[in-house]
């Protein structure tokens, strides 16, 4: 009962903070792109939570300076004289996907009700029950089959880091894409997509071994829809979700 109302949570976490963005004329496209800028960009100073600044909540859906959207994309764009927030060079459209997952945040706070975890406990589950370093590495130390999670906690919130948990396939991020590729020979390679671009795809093969294909010797390529990560919707129960979740929010650089 613990782990279906978890994952009910979950899901009306998620819905409302897609249907609060959405009410500004957002895409969830718009939500991604401008959460992987955020990520990239702004999570050193603001945090994955939008509260790594002493006074300044970004998540909470109400800010300081500005009010409507375009007030927000000129905060980013030409920065706050007199402060620490720096103007960027951001193009406008960039600048709106950033607000679009601002909002987004919002939405997500006003329903995360998730328990306490213990970050100490998750890294036991971590490294044993969860069996996550046959994939995954931290501070070197693992498998490269999946990406790195040596510093997740500074990026991914503990509401995403849930849902990937027991969602997986929900929302597969980009530097997780797992690849089918038939050559003309007819052999099939399955990897970690890399990289790609017009002449050559590079993977890391299911062996673990980084590979450059040549797409004119490419007969078939496709990305499953599927994440060949597991659930663990009915491996742990609440408590051990709250812990590992705990962990990997503790995870903020090298260890």
């Amino acid at each position: 009962m613990l782990m279906r109302t978890a994952v009910v949570t979950v899901a009306a976490v998620l819905w409302a903070s897609l249907a609060s963005a959405q009410g500004h004329g957002y895409t969830p496209a718009d939500i991604e792109n401008g959460g992987l800028l955020y990520q990239a960009n702004c999570t050193g100073c603001h945090g994955p939570e939008g509260d790594g600044v002493p006074s300044v909540n970004l998540g909470g859906g109400t800010f300081r300076r500005g009010t409507t959207d375009d007030e927000l994309v000129k905060i980013i764009l030409g920065g706050i004289p007199g402060t620490a927030m720096p103007p960027n060079s951001f193009s406008e459209g960039q600048a709106g996907t950033i607000v679009a997952y601002l909002r987004s945040l919002a939405g997500s706070a006003a329903g995360a009700k998730m328990i306490p975890g213990d970050a100490d406990r998750g890294k036991a589950l971590f490294e044993g029950k969860g069996q996550c370093l046959t994939c995954h590495s931290v501070a070197g130390a693992g498998a490269r089959m999946a990406p790195a999670l040596t510093d997740i906690g500074a990026s991914r919130r503990a509401v995403e880091l849930h849902r990937s948990l027991v969602e997986p396939s929900a929302d597969i991020r980009s530097d997780a894409r797992t690849v089918r590729v038939v050559m003309r020979d007819g052999s099939t390679i399955t990897g970690r997509l890399l990289n790609q671009d017009s002449y050559t795809i590079q993977l890391l093969d299911s062996n673990a071994r980084l590979r450059l294909l040549d797409k004119s010797a490419v007969r078939d390529f496709t990305i499953p829809k599927e994440s060949p990560m597991p659930s663990y919707r009915d491996t742990l129960d609440e408590q051990e979700l709250a812990d590992l979740v705990a962990y990997l929010t503790s995870l903020k650089g090298r260890r």
